[in-house]
């Protein structure tokens, strides 16, 4: 006796089909898994004989055997227990053959023959529906989730003994199929204007929010920088439709996705502590998760206290801020997920806080330079805008002036990104701070006079060339934040003055 049944494993973001085969044959009464299996996977063996065995299914006493094919690829998760139970099933006659086609499976199983959830039915169910699939059976806590994919028929099933009910074809006519999501309010983040004084910082932030650049805050405690940075994701613009489902995909990988009928709909906000380890960072473990970086994807990640991570943890970062994804290899298994992030990085000046005001500052020149090595130039050639978070005045602080909304400062992001969308399209990138270097001259073309200008400011501030490129960009977001189609000398005086801080930070040039 024979039988097969479609589930998947999850790669990345993506899903792959896997066949769970199951002979059973005479020989020695044996129940054998095979397949490249993970160790919570071969434990599947031990809960459905048991689940079994609670809704009243008695296994033959032959030779049974469940493949997990193809075997090259690894089996990881407890989503297989449902699947291998229905073609133990399907094997033994107690389900029909015929209604198990065209049909993914996808559960873990209790002892008595419950259906628990499982993460990452999301992905499981856009990949399998796009390669054909049209039928689903997953947890009932999982239903909404599925539904997500429009047009998907979904059935939510709670116990064992629902699964061997719900196979006749009748009953799929009968089903909630999947349906468009509703769209979510946006969370309701802090307000710009909430910010007294640190008008510079606010329009720095603009800028970075109008060009998705990265951006450091260095200042002495007080001074506002984890404020700001709370507020960043209030000043950009929706996610498209492709970013909430891709967003929407890796939270529910993460088991973190709401099951209420809609994706992810507004822009995360991750803040991990700087005691993080490097696989809760960019990712990995034994099941190979996303990290902070990745559930920071096409939104905020904020690292305070930026010189406190330990050491060599921030340069992991280097990979990810240029290529915009995350490469996880471990045993033989290679993982890509997506990481394309907003930076925001906020430090003290020094160990004691107060450097550069030598009246107030402790530390010796030793001290101050092994606290600033903490931050790699590496990493610093990678954050487009760096400003100085100067300390609030008494009158900043009482001042009854009513300042600028996040709303009034948004519209005028969501005009400089649809600029860029105008401008790019038919390109691989969409925003000025992911313009490849071979298409700087194309976008980021200077006149003669911004030409000369450049020219002379390379040479006195000891400019690299990854940071030249920088300035252009940072430069050509301030021109469509003006509304100019052409970058002018002031657009690029005010692009340098967001990396001038380097100079009086990390020793003498500005990279």
């Amino acid at each position: 006796m024979y039988s097969t049944v479609r589930t998947a494993v999850l790669d990345g973001i993506s899903a792959i089909p896997i066949q769970v085969e199951v002979d059973i044959s005479t020989g020695m009464p044996v129940f054998d898994m095979v397949g490249n299996l993970t160790s919570e996977v071969r434990e599947a063996k031990e809960r459905v004989k048991t689940a079994l065995h609670s809704v009243g299914i008695v296994l033959p006493a032959k030779r049974i055997t469940v493949n997990l094919s193809p075997a090259n690829i690894k089996k990881t998760g407890t989503g297989f227990d449902l699947p291998i139970a229905v073609a133990v099933l399907t094997a033994m006659g107690v389900i029909d053959a015929d209604s198990i086609k065209g049909c993914t499976l996808a559960g873990e199983l209790n002892l008595n023959g419950e259906i628990l959830p499982v993460s990452g039915i999301l992905p499981i169910v856009f990949d399998e529906y796009n390669k054909g699939i049209g039928k689903f059976i997953i947890p009932k806590q999982n239903e909404n989730e599925g539904r997500l994919v429009c047009g998907a028929k979904i059935f939510g099933i709670s116990h064992l003994n629902d699964v061997i009910a719900q196979f006749d074809e009748a009953a799929f006519t009968c089903q909630k199929t999947g349906m468009a999501h509703e769209l979510q309010m946006d969370e309701k983040y802090a307000d710009f204007c909430d910010v007294n004084g640190q008008k510079f910082i606010k329009r720095a932030c603009e800028v970075a929010a109008g060009g998705m650049h990265n951006i450091l805050l260095v200042g002495p405690p007080g001074a506002g920088k984890t404020m700001i940075a709370e507020r960043m994701p209030s000043i950009l613009p929706p996610l498209s439709e492709n970013e909430r489902l891709e967003l929407s995909k890796i939270y529910s990988i993460c088991g973190l996705l709401d099951n209420d009928s809609s994706l992810r709909d507004s822009r995360p906000f991750r803040n991990p502590h700087y005691s993080v380890t490097q696989a809760a960072l960019i990712g990995g473990g034994t099941r190979i998760n996303p990290g902070e970086i990745s559930l920071a994807h096409n939104g905020v990640l904020f690292l305070d206290e930026l010189a406190e991570f330990k050491g060599g943890l921030l340069d992991l970062l280097r990979a990810p801020l240029e290529e915009h994804c995350i490469r996880l290899s471990r045993a033989g298994r290679n993982v890509t997920y997506p990481a394309n992030f907003l930076l925001f990085g906020a430090m003290n000046p020094c160990s004691c806080g107060y450097y550069p005001d030598m009246q107030r500052c402790r530390c010796s020149e030793p001290t101050l330079r092994r606290y600033f090595d903490k931050v790699s130039q590496p990493i610093i050639d990678r954050i487009d805008i760096c400003v100085e978070a100067s300390p609030l005045s008494f009158e900043d602080i009482n001042s009854t002036t009513s300042n600028e909304s996040s709303a009034d400062i948004r519209k005028r992001v969501m005009h400089c990104h649809e600029l860029q969308k105008e401008r790019f399209k038919g390109e691989s990138f969409s925003y000025n701070s992911k313009i490849s270097t071979d298409k700087l001259e194309k976008y980021c073309s200077l006149g003669s006079r911004e030409k000369s200008y450049m020219e002379n400011m390379f040479d006195k501030l000891g400019l690299t060339a990854r940071t030249y490129h920088k300035i252009l960009k940072v430069a050509r977001t301030i021109a469509d934040l003006d509304g100019c189609e052409n970058i002018k000398t002031k657009h690029l005086n005010e692009a340098i003055c967001y990396r001038s801080i380097n100079e009086k930070f990390w020793g003498g040039a500005v990279s």
